[in-house]
């Protein structure tokens, strides 16, 4: 009995592990967390200087009414 616990086991565990590598590429290409910010016009400034400085290509500024703030996404 114990070594068919270790064996499924070890697949489960070998199972898991190939899950989560294959969902990191997709998550690669997500955008990332720039700031938060309590304006939507503070946010829309800091996400405006960092494409004119390079610092990303493209931004979004999103309102999440449960913590009541603007997230910026690059």
């Amino acid at each position: 009995m114990r070594k068919v616990r270790a064996v499924l086991v070890s697949a489960v565990v070998v199972l898991v592990a190939s899950l989560t590598i294959g969902a990191i590429p997709a998550q690669a290409e997500a955008a990332r967390l720039a700031g938060v910010f309590r304006d939507h016009s503070e946010c829309e400034r800091i996400g405006t200087q960092g494409v004119s400085q390079g610092w990303w290509d493209d931004y979004s500024c999103q309102w999440d009414s449960r913590y009541r703030y603007y997230f910026l996404y690059a």
